[in-house]
């Protein structure tokens, strides 16, 4: 197994206990904000629930070091996602809704949520299989030998794993152009986040023939608009401190000085930027970020990600920690680095207050996308844009096209990284309930509540984590409906869970 790169942080956790064979109402699988908020709605809709948790974790990047709350416009949040930055306010003894949170506060309230809603939790639950008779999943396997039997599942990890188990179409990566008629679509131009000081890529300076350096990918640019199944960089978001009690950015295990020998080159040239997207969040905590054309995106080492087992997850995992880990630490240690470069990177340190448990690294990677389903109705960057209206809206997506930068190569001599979308919409636009359902005829008892169905760029879009726990909500009361009225998800009453969800405080307009 592989090594952790700091201590007890870990992707995969064994399973603790006997197995277990439980029939509930609706599982829900994936802790993650969309996963949380799915639980308790159809916990608080009457239904048994249980909620499977891939680690110890709950609350995915909302309690997972992203602190600062991709919100595009608070007017357009609403259910129990609005009802949950209403609760941060309330632990801040705050006027609410609060848009920051720190990752315990986070965590803290979505426990209290889940034990208050009667979910039964069940963590370290890892995905083996499932079951399926005349199109339904009738039984969720997991590695301990547990078993989980429902009416109706939600899948709510960012990979969407269980819609794959169960033969669910989707998608990876970008596609053309073409293919939806999107301007954005496939590779990109990157305006943001790249090189804007020169910088030889080479091993050898001036000498193509030794060899690129680490962080470099040898394949070409490619043309504008062409596709692929690359998916944007993957990062931690990190709660950092300028606290006197800060914890130093740690050595991790497996340190190699040489891999990041681009960006000496670059802060040589006078390109340090680490800190351009550390925001506040409470007090002397900062949500840290990526920012600039060398920082905590690992770029180019996600893309196997969306469909890699467990035992590469947990590889591709560690080598993002130690990346990353050993970023930080190299530009607040290594002697090769300017002193003033040095000193600004140690003003700030891990927080001490998060994370204790997992050397105040959050233990949640942040999978920006992965899986995306192929539904009934696809989420587009016409939708985006403003160019139609969907009947059935279930969420709103208000926030900008954002996708960071997919991979890093070699244009002209320089380096150049490709793939970053930052656009803004016309209007907020609706996620339709099309869009979490599979097509008819494909799996007819699971709801989808992350992964999708959207383009790469409109997913840029919907990937925020207010519109996960929206899409969760509406699931949740879905899951409901399917049962009651004894249809398939993809033929439940829209007009019913329209008024439910507006009854339940959603903004559908």
């Amino acid at each position: 197994m592989t090594s952790p790169a700091l201590p007890g942080v870990r992707y995969h956790l064994p399973s603790e206990g006997p197995p277990e064979t439980l029939d509930v109402d609706v599982v829900v699988h994936g802790a993650t904000s969309g996963g949380v908020t799915a639980a308790v709605a159809a916990a608080r809709d009457g239904r048994s629930v249980a909620l499977l948790a891939f680690g110890d974790h709950v609350g995915g990047m909302t309690a997972g070091g992203l602190g600062e709350t991709d919100l595009g416009s608070a007017a357009c949040v609403g259910g129990l996602a609005a009802a949950f930055y209403r609760r941060v306010a309330r632990a801040y003894r705050e006027p609410g809704p609060h848009w920051t949170v720190e990752s315990h506060v986070a965590a803290e309230i979505y426990e209290d949520w889940l034990a208050e809603a009667g979910v039964a939790v069940r963590r370290r639950r890892h995905l083996s299989g499932v079951t399926m008779e005349a199109g339904r999943i009738t039984e969720l396997r997991t590695d301990d030998g547990s078993r989980y039997r429902a009416a109706v599942y939600i899948d709510a990890s960012y990979e969407g794993d269980l819609m794959a188990a169960a033969g669910v179409t989707y998608t990876v990566g970008r596609e053309p152009s073409g293919a939806y008629g999107e301007s954005f679509a496939g590779v990109q131009p990157s305006e943001n986040h790249q090189f804007v000081l020169p910088v030889d890529p080479y091993v050898v300076p001036g000498r193509p023939g030794s060899g690129l350096l680490p962080g470099i990918s040898p394949g070409p640019h490619g043309e504008i608009g062409q596709g692929d199944r690359l998916v944007q960089a993957y990062n931690f978001r990190l709660h950092v401190t300028t606290s006197p009690r800060r914890v130093p950015y740690p050595r991790p295990e497996g340190y190699d000085p040489a891999r990041y020998e681009l960006l000496r080159r670059y802060v040589e040239a006078g390109g340090y930027e680490l800190y351009g997207r550390t925001t506040p969040v409470r007090g002397d905590v900062y949500d840290m970020n990526n920012h600039g054309a060398f920082s905590s995106d690992h770029i180019g080492a996600s893309h196997e990600w969306p469909e890699a087992g467990y035992e590469r997850r947990e590889e591709i995992f560690q080598d993002h920690v130690r990346y990353q880990a050993g970023l930080l630490y190299f530009l607040a240690t290594d002697p090769g680095l300017p002193a003033e470069v040095r000193e600004a990177t140690r003003a700030y340190g891990l927080a001490p207050g998060e994370f204790a448990a997992t050397s105040h690294w959050p233990p949640q990677l942040y999978v920006r996308e992965a899986r995306r389903m192929v539904a009934g109705y696809v989420v587009t960057q016409h939708d985006a844009e403003g160019r139609t209206r969907v009947p059935d809206p279930v969420a709103m997506a208000s926030y900008v096209m954002d996708s960071h930068n997919a991979k890093r190569v070699v244009v002209d001599g320089r380096p150049v990284n490709e793939g970053n979308v930052q656009r803004p919409l016309a209007r907020p636009f609706g996620v339709p309930y099309r869009a979490i359902v599979p097509r008819a005829g494909e799996c007819g008892n699971i709801i989808v509540a992350s992964a999708v169905s959207a383009s790469h760029v409109a997913f840029a879009s919907v990937r925020m984590e207010p519109v996960f726990m929206m899409l969760g909500h509406a699931a949740g009361l879905a899951a409901g409906r399917a049962i009651d009225e004894k249809v398939l998800v993809q033929e439940i009453d829209y007009g019913v869970l329209r008024r439910e969800l507006l009854r339940a405080g959603a903004v559908l307009s």
